[in-house]
């Protein structure tokens, strides 16, 4: 059993933890396909994108940062604003330990209070633990991306879910 969980807003201070954890994904797996680690800069760029229509939001525990979910644009079409893809990291410390769950479900939550209409969450074929997890949120496969990425010496595939917000 692990110690309480907090959900809150990321703040900049965070960004370092962040970047550890996303450069981890970097280097370990091909849930980012970015193929080269970021940078301090470079995060706390990408930090300042985020606001009240796209939160980031982190998962402590034990008085650290053990993950994080965010909400971005899906494609900056305005007929596509509505939509949003999120992504959700963890330390590989705290995978498996039910951190995931508890930030999925904030974040979807999220999601319903901003009006959002559809969540998108793209994995990449293989990530069978992520798509469980999507699943049991009621996300549905909505298609396959064919050897769109490669990384590891492999092309990868990438699998679109999708949840369809009900109005509360």
């Amino acid at each position: 059993m692990i110690a309480l969980i907090t959900i809150r807003e990321a703040e900049e201070r965070d960004v370092p933890r962040l970047l550890d954890i996303y450069n981890h994904a970097v280097l370990h797996s091909t849930a980012t396909f970015d193929l080269e680690e970021q940078t301090l800069e470079q995060r706390l760029e990408w930090f300042r994108k985020f606001g009240p229509r796209h939160p980031i939001i982190v998962a402590e525990t034990m008085g650290e940062v053990a993950g994080y979910s965010c909400l971005t644009e899906f494609r900056a079409k305005p007929a596509y604003s509505q939509t949003a893809e999120l992504s959700v990291y963890l330390h590989p410390s705290w995978q498996g330990k039910g951190i995931g769950k508890t930030l999925l479900g904030e974040i979807v939550q999220r999601g319903r209070q901003l009006g959002y209409h559809v969540l998108i969450a793209g994995i990449t074929g293989g990530n069978e633990q992520s798509v469980k997890l999507h699943e049991r949120f009621g996300f549905q496969l909505a298609g396959t991306f064919k050897e769109v990425g490669y990384k590891f010496g492999a092309w990868q595939h990438v699998e679109f879910y999708q949840l369809i917000l009900e109005a509360e």
